[in-house]
């Protein structure tokens, strides 16, 4: 009589659970670039937001030490040729640019991408949306800038409105370029063939698809904007003064280079570190979309 040997059963197979994939952003940002980029313009971005506390005099308070260097007790970066504390007007102008920039940018690409959806819902909008956008690109930036200040005078409102109207187009286009794209690929005309509206097809597919490149076009717009802001606050059609800004500080300590350096030092080390960590954070976002 033989005996059978119950075969083992085969041993349950398991599944790794899927690992999600991380978004663009996340991924991006957490790149070489993206930290370095996010961690320059988090220390700009820290000092211009702490400024009364960092500071111990008032950007406008002067004193009889003009031209003091660095290491002076009590003004740690040395003083301007009014006395006034460098290292509180360059926090404090951080803190007006800042300012800036975070209205004017916005602004322009808000009305831009609303030009671009103009442009999208019909053939005559697309026509005159593209000549306005042609108009604003065919002034000077400089010329803009100085007629603008003659009507409204020197101001942060001025700043703010020739930022915007630079930035208006480059948006605009960006978007009209992203929708006519978007609306020739399969999943559009399948959505159409469903049925869905072209509302619908606008706001749920083509904008989510179309708006990956506006955001790597932000980080690059600040950096436009503080080169702006910088050089109309140099030519003095900025900010007003004794009110700080970078390029007012950096314009002011043009004639003491030779006899004091560290007058220019300040603004110009925080331009940079501003402009470097706009640039790395837009470039590895641009890298990441574009895989």
């Amino acid at each position: 009589m033989t005996t059978r040997t119950a075969k083992p059963s085969p041993a349950p197979v398991t599944t790794a659970p899927a690992r999600r994939t991380p978004h663009p952003y996340r991924a991006a940002l957490a790149t070489a670039r993206g930290r370095t980029g996010l961690a320059l313009v988090g220390l700009v971005v820290l000092a211009g937001l702490l400024a009364p506390l960092l500071s111990g005099h008032g950007p406008t308070d002067q004193s009889a030490l003009a031209l003091a260097g660095p290491g002076t007790p009590g003004h740690p970066l040395g003083t301007d040729d009014l006395g006034r504390d460098l290292l509180s007007r360059l926090l404090h102008g951080i803190r007006a640019d800042l300012g800036i920039i975070a209205v004017a940018v916005p602004l322009g690409a808000v009305l831009g991408c609303l030009f671009a959806l103009a442009a999208a819902a019909h053939p005559v909008a697309d026509t005159v949306v593209q000549r306005v956008f042609d108009l604003v690109l065919a002034f000077p930036g400089l010329i803009l800038a100085l007629a603008i200040t003659a009507v409204l005078g020197p101001g942060r409102l001025p700043v703010i409105i020739v930022i915007a109207l630079a930035e208006i187009p480059v948006f605009g286009r960006l978007l009209r370029t992203g929708i006519l794209v978007q609306r020739g690929r399969e999943y559009v005309t399948a959505a159409r063939v469903g049925g869905t509206s072209g509302g619908r097809i606008l706001t749920r597919h083509i904008l989510p698809n179309a708006a990956d490149p506006l955001v790597v076009q932000v980080a690059v717009s600040l950096t436009v904007a503080v080169f702006i802001e910088g050089a109309m606050s140099f030519l003095g059609v900025g900010v007003r003064p004794p009110e700080p800004t970078l390029g007012a500080v950096l314009s002011q300590s043009m004639p003491y280079l030779a006899q004091a350096p560290h007058f220019a030092a300040g603004p110009l080390v925080t331009v940079t570190a501003l402009v470097l960590g706009l640039s790395l954070t837009a470039e590895a976002l641009n890298r990441e979309i574009r895989r």
